[in-house]
């Protein structure tokens, strides 16, 4: 139990009704020097519940601010370009509390990677499931996958660390896996409606789509400054974003209409 669950506590006790004795002239004198005590006992309580409570919401605070240092220096440096003492002097705190709230630096780590991908899945949640036909809800996947990428450009530094660590850190976590069920299910459900109206081809397997469109964009984005030189491409205007996110699409439907029931092994755009 913690220390404002106990003062809550505490706080209800005082205002139960104080039963009635026997004695009158007892119950009336212990009860006449419990009541003039117990407004102030109660008004201190109150202090400490809200000192306490303050305390845990700065406490909470602090803690977000070490993990927003902490991603931008694991992100820019990679797990072992970081160091404690930078994030220390930029969060603005002693090193001691960074202990304190995670206890080594690949714990600090781990907890970094599973904001970030709760913030993935999260983003997973918002792909509209209202889709006028299967081939919009393909569409819409890949937009949002899109995004999700051009606006993580953090997330794409902590991955490319951890993959060359090959994933250890992850595995010591328990809740980086949780958000993938549900956005597998949905596009096996999607693949499922489109095989039915003629749309699609059967068998897709939903991992392996889901890898291939967010490899689509991931690659696109972590290496658009190389490429960029090396093709002398500009690959970071609006235009070749957009051009790139119907490339995107194009492919990926062209791969599921190929052999369709209903499209003579030809993709039908737009549909």
């Amino acid at each position: 139990m913690t220390a404002i669950t106990l003062l809550k506590a505490k706080i209800m006790h005082h205002r139960r009704p104080v039963r009635e004795k026997s004695n009158k002239k007892a119950a009336s004198a212990s009860g006449g020097k419990a009541a003039a005590g117990r407004p102030r006992a109660i008004a201190t309580q109150r202090k400490a519940l809200r000192v306490a409570e303050g305390a845990a919401t700065n406490g909470s605070k602090t803690r977000q601010r070490i993990l927003d240092v902490a991603t931008q220096e694991f992100s820019t440096k990679g797990y072992d370009g970081a160091r404690i003492d930078d994030i220390m002097r930029l969060s603005k705190v002693s090193k001691n509390l960074i202990y304190h709230y995670f206890g080594s630096k690949e714990k600090l780590f781990i907890a970094v990677l599973e904001q970030a991908y709760q913030g993935m899945h999260r983003h997973h949640m918002t792909w509209p499931l209202d889709v006028s036909s299967p081939v919009d809800g393909i569409r819409k996947l890949v937009r949002s996958t899109f995004k999700y990428w051009r606006d993580s450009p953090e997330f794409i530094g902590l991955l490319n660390s951890e993959n060359f660590h090959k994933g250890k850190h992850l595995r010591k976590s328990k809740l980086t896996k949780a958000g993938y069920g549900g956005l597998i299910g949905n596009i096996a459900s999607l693949l499922k409606q489109g095989a039915k109206l003629g749309d699609f081809r059967s068998g897709v397997d939903p991992v392996e789509l889901y890898i291939s469109i967010s490899a689509l964009a991931y690659h696109y984005l972590s290496n658009r400054y190389t490429l960029s030189y090396l093709l002398d491409r500009k690959l970071s205007t609006e235009d070749e974003m957009k051009a790139r996110i119907v490339h995107i699409e194009d492919l990926t439907l062209g791969y599921l209409q190929y052999g369709a029931a209903g499209g003579n092994g030809r993709s039908r755009r737009g549909r």
